[in-house]
């Protein structure tokens, strides 16, 4: 089962954390893409190590982090694991994934 995850805001990074985990507990393969204030998930240590864990499992909205990251994490030290794109990467997201969950 392929689960993506659109996180949309940096509020729901504990629920993201917890749904990564279960997800991969089942023997699932889940996906992310980080839009908006979501691409702050990229600040949190935690999280980060689920990413580079999983190299390309995430993606991100480049001008979203150009416009909310605000310099709290750098994307260059990201790029070997995190997929750095637009909005093509969550449409891609969508049609790979048998399930689909926004927040």
């Amino acid at each position: 089962m392929q689960l993506g995850l659109v996180i949309t805001d940096e509020r729901y990074l504990a629920h993201a954390n917890g749904l990564l985990d279960a997800a991969l507990a089942r023997g699932w393969d889940p996906q992310c893409f980080l839009t908006d204030t979501g691409v702050n998930l990229l600040a949190d240590v935690g999280f980060v190590g689920r990413a580079r864990a999983r190299p390309n499992s995430v993606a991100l909205c480049e001008h979203s982090a150009e416009r909310y990251a605000e310099g709290r994490f750098d994307l260059n030290s990201l790029a070997d694991f995190v997929v750095v794109g637009g909005q093509y990467q969550d449409a891609e997201l969508v049609k790979k994934c048998d399930k689909v969950l926004v927040f």
